[in-house]
């Protein structure tokens, strides 16, 4: 979303290929809509979008779902998806935080998967992200638990090597949501250039906007 120097427009094309990738998605949905009710009259925020994996799996589910990404490259993906299936009810929108920009709108849900360790100052969008939520509504990220570095081949662009799960529902708590909770989303197994396998957690914290 925000990593300096990765080209998320060169990998754009063959970024839905990876059938891990997409099965990562489908977890992390699975995971969202386990944990919070979603209903038709929602709007969604779905940051880090990529081509829309997250986001047309939450779509049917929702009045509005608005991707947003840094990448014009994944974004025109989604928008391929979008007119291809005469999709009404999502939108995209190209920002970059690192050129200054910020959110705006307001969501009864804000979703992100597999982004924020590209993020450099976590605090500061978590705030953002609080801005946007209505009251009542919720946030809902999917990221990596520790991962020592290993996750990425090339970790150009990439800020944090996962999350501690305590730290993050502070830092959630900090931002000013309650309810905060995590679960693990989803188990990547990859194989490592020592062609050995192994396995990623990815752990969804989630947090209501007091009314």
């Amino acid at each position: 979303m925000t990593g300096e120097n990765r080209d998320f427009n060169a990998v754009a094309k063959s970024w839905d290929e990876n059938p891990g990738r997409v099965k990562l998605s489908g977890d992390v949905a699975t995971t969202i809509t386990d944990t919070i009710p979603l209903a038709p009259d929602m709007d969604l925020l779905d940051f880090g979008c990529g081509t829309g994996l997250l986001t047309l799996r939450l779509q049917p589910q929702v009045h509005v779902i608005t991707g947003i990404d840094s990448s014009e490259g994944m974004l025109a993906i989604l928008n391929e998806k979008i007119q291809y299936g005469q999709l009404q009810n999502v939108k995209t929108r190209h920002i970059d935080l690192d050129r200054g920009d910020v959110l705006t709108g307001h969501y009864h849900l804000v979703v992100s998967s597999m982004t924020l360790h590209h993020v450099r100052d976590v605090p500061s969008l978590l705030a953002q992200f609080f801005r946007v939520i209505l009251p009542g509504g919720w946030l809902a990220i999917a990221d990596l638990d520790p991962d020592e570095g290993k996750f990425h081949e090339d970790n150009t662009g990439v800020f944090h090597f996962g999350f501690e799960r305590e730290a993050q529902k502070q830092a959630f708590r900090h931002a000013g949501f309650d309810q905060v909770q995590d679960r693990t989303a989803a188990i990547m197994t990859k194989q490592m250039p020592d062609g050995q396998s192994q396995s990623f957690t990815i752990a969804l914290i989630s947090g209501k906007k007091p009314e």
